[in-house]
């Protein structure tokens, strides 16, 4: 560093250090909205050649699937949801499980969570809903009045509250971890006809989770487990695994259902739409830069492949403009240039400049680096696609534009149901964890939340009540139907909260 004398100040012909200090002063992007905590890694996914023990082709024309053996790179990026990018993985939150395969056809980008479902059927209300999950504007503390404020308010919302205050809102590890699509998608074949599908990543390792005195211990000691854990097991060639398996219903409004299937807060029961194989993935390369690689990894529901498509799932049409919007927004209007994010076949779009551009489409395709319009008879450029030799698929829409609701909510049923279906230890942990966040809510707050939990299934709503001391007849959900099967009596919410305090 050049200075006047010895001690005397700086000059600005210190170029080096002007060059080091600013690039230093710029070295951050702005952070995820949601998902900002998160880890990635590199593999392959490997298909089965079939889907259900049918040809792959009988549902689907996308390439990836068609032949056995036949491998597709992938990148994962795990994440948690609403906390900020350096929280503790121990925090109960939702996961996030996005998928990108770099298939000979471009990319397709399949964009998921941990969890089955999700808290709301209405995509306007995504921003609120994260609003009221995220910490108070004023404190900048989470408060889960504010939380339940919104979710009593929401009772379609009781169906994933029910997933995420068990053991499965914490998982133990990403390898122990499953995932799934929440949105249904369409794939379609040869002929045009499309299927409706949910996707589900099953892991090799069964699935785990952590209660809440698990993770109160886990992070007193490692508030980075499942980072380290999926690292240090990659490293180690303990190379994790997921089978791919969908669901797959006829495209139409099934009304023999007592759910809409487009209705992302509700489950396609598995003994009507069986999980049918499709392939499995392996992990085994972890990143040589975290920035690089998982930070500016960028992912979009709208990203799909030839085979492919989306459905009518209000929430999922929602979110394919808002995904790509906000990775041009945090990376730049050229994020699809980085290598991560980048198709492993020609591009050929035509778009030009923008900040950090440093691709320019077809160059090393040896075409007219002077084109960058069509149509245009001097070479390069992106020209019109040639026909498919397959045909296109074409579903009927027709109807007025209107501003209704999905008509069949039955917000409570399945929530019941997957009450009925944990083990007495994951009710436990369940109760325990709504008593601890609610019992500081206020009292109407409660008794919406105590009405929702009643008519879900009778035992659940008492078991709150009773922890929060809230009479469940008081809290007009009485009338819900005892789906408890004669089960037997089970230690008090009370009694649990004393239980949790210890630890």
């Amino acid at each position: 560093m050049r200075t006047v004398g010895e001690r005397g100040p700086t000059t600005l012909e210190n170029y080096q250090f002007l060059e080091k200090i600013t690039h230093f002063d710029r070295e951050r992007i702005p952070e995820r909205v949601v998902h900002a905590r998160g880890a990635g890694a590199h593999g392959y996914f490997e298909a089965y050649g079939t889907i259900g023990g049918e040809p792959a082709s009988k549902y689907t024309r996308a390439k990836l699937f068609q032949e056995k053996g036949k491998r597709t790179p992938v990148f994962v990026r795990f994440s948690s949801v609403i906390h900020g990018g350096h929280s503790p993985e121990t925090l109960r939150d939702p996961r996030g499980f996005a998928t990108k395969f770099y298939t000979e056809d471009g990319n397709w980008d399949l964009v998921g969570n941990n969890l089955r479902v999700f808290f709301i059927r209405d995509p306007l209300k995504f921003p609120d809903m994260v609003h009221a999950f995220k910490p108070d504007p004023v404190t900048n503390v989470q408060d889960m009045q504010r939380f339940f404020d919104f979710v009593s308010l929401t009772p379609e919302a009781t169906h994933m509250i029910t997933w995420l205050f068990s053991p499965w809102g914490i998982p133990a590890s990403y390898r122990q971890m499953q995932g799934a699509g929440v949105n249904t998608y369409k794939m379609y074949n040869k002929n045009g006809e499309g299927v409706l599908v949910k996707y589900h990543w099953l892991p090799k390792l069964g699935v785990k989770g952590l209660t809440q005195a698990e993770a109160n211990e886990v992070q007193s000691t490692n508030f980075n487990h499942a980072t380290v854990d999926l690292f240090q097991a990659i490293e180690q060639g303990d190379h994790p695994e997921w089978e791919l398996n969908v669901q797959i219903m006829s495209d139409g409004e099934h009304a023999e259902l007592d759910f809409d299937p487009l209705d992302d807060t509700k489950v396609w029961p598995e003994d009507q739409f069986p999980m049918l194989p499709v392939g499995r993935m392996v992990l085994d390369r972890n990143p040589q830069n975290y920035f690089a690689e998982v930070e500016q990894a960028a992912f979009g529901t709208g990203v799909l492949v030839d085979g492919l498509d989306f459905s009518d799932d209000k929430m999922l049409q929602g979110r394919t403009l808002s995904y790509s919007d906000t990775q041009r927004y945090r990376v730049g209007p050229n994020y699809l240039q980085l290598p991560i994010n980048r198709p492993k076949k020609h591009v050929a779009t035509n778009q030009r400049d923008g900040q950090m551009t440093y691709h320019v489409d077809g160059v090393e395709a040896g075409e007219n680096p002077h084109i960058n319009y069509e149509p245009s008879s001097l070479g390069g450029g992106l020209h019109e696609a040639p026909q498919s030799e397959h045909k296109d698929h074409e579903p009927y829409v027709a109807g007025n534009l209107t501003r209704k609701k999905i008509s069949r909510t039955n917000d409570f049923k399945q929530a019941g149901e997957r009450y009925q279906a944990m083990e007495q230890w994951e009710r436990d942990d369940l109760i325990l964890n709504l008593v601890n966040n609610l019992k500081i809510c206020k009292r109407d707050i409660q008794e919406r939340m105590v009405s929702y939990f009643t008519q879900a299934d009778a035992e659940y709503g008492r078991r709150v009540a009773e922890g929060i001391g809230l009479s469940s007849a008081s809290s007009n959900g009485a009338n819900g139907a005892d789906r408890s099967n004669g089960a037997a009596t089970h230690a008090s919410a009370t009694e649990l909260v004393k239980e949790g305090a210890q630890h």
